[in-house]
């Protein structure tokens, strides 16, 4: 006969997981489509957003930026490396969709203007006492 296991392995874990996960947390689609946007309009001047004032805090001052990863690097040697993996490809791909907007979204549940009514000219549904 063998020693019992404990009970509680790798159960306690779940705290360290959420923190981990929060923090690591990236900007969404829709907010870096907005950054791409930006540059567009700009006449594709990334300069806008790669150049930026230098940040103690950030990787390499702040100095060498992804725009589609949202993600600062250390050098540009870094940054050539990342822009040629696997991560970075999936993005760009990810990024040529036009991301979904509110109206798309009301337009799926129901909710378009075309088919909206007045305030005077609502449904009877349900009853009403």
């Amino acid at each position: 006969m063998g020693r019992v296991g404990r009970s509680r392995t790798h159960k306690g874990n779940r705290d360290q997981y959420r923190k981990y996960r929060t923090r690591n947390y990236a900007k969404d689609l829709d907010q870096i489509h907005e950054d791409v946007t930006k540059v567009t309009e700009n006449g594709g001047d990334e300069t806008i957003l790669k150049l930026q004032e230098w940040n103690e805090d950030l990787p390499g001052l702040g100095q060498y930026y992804c725009i589609p990863c949202a993600r600062y690097f250390i050098n540009s040697e870094a940054l050539n490396e990342h822009q040629r993996s696997k991560n970075h490809k999936k993005r760009i791909k990810l990024l040529k969709e036009t991301p979904y907007t509110q109206a798309e979204a009301e337009a799926a549940v129901g909710y378009s203007t075309e088919n909206s009514r007045g305030k005077n000219n609502q449904p009877n549904i349900g009853f009403y006492y």
